[in-house]
């Protein structure tokens, strides 16, 4: 589906606030889901030099 399918359908939603609120949300979710995964690759010595310890991705939100 293209962009500009969802957009419209989002348009005709009798609820495009809660939509877009629930697309926003995955959205975060995923990037804070992919950052976490890429510093988890990361040796404790880097995430060390970048003021992270392995504790600390777990608590990041």
């Amino acid at each position: 589906m293209s962009a500009m399918e969802m957009t419209n359908r989002l348009n005709r939603s009798r609820h495009p606030g809660l939509i877009m609120s629930l697309i926003g949300s995955f959205l975060e979710w995923n990037d804070l889901r992919e950052t976490r995964k890429a510093l988890s690759k990361l040796s404790d010595r880097a995430l060390d030099d970048i003021g992270l310890t392995r504790f600390d991705l777990n608590r990041l939100r």
